[in-house]
């Protein structure tokens, strides 16, 4: 396994490269750090929502009742 983050989801906050969700660490990471950019408002609620569905799309998790 790498330590390299891999591909980047989001856009990023202030137009920063973005979220890493290239393995499961950085996609659980990836979460986390969308809903802290959204609370500081540096992204959009569909973005967070975008950066969100793309980490569990990875995780393998999915919404209940959504």
């Amino acid at each position: 396994m790498s330590d390299r983050p891999g591909p980047f989801v989001g856009g990023g906050p202030k137009g920063k490269k973005g979220f890493p969700i290239g393995d499961k660490k950085h996609a659980r990471l990836a979460i986390g750090g969308a809903t802290r950019s959204f609370n500081a408002g540096n992204i959009s609620a569909s973005k967070e929502a975008e950066i969100k569905a793309a980490a569990r799309k990875k995780l393998g998790q999915t919404l209940v009742g959504k």
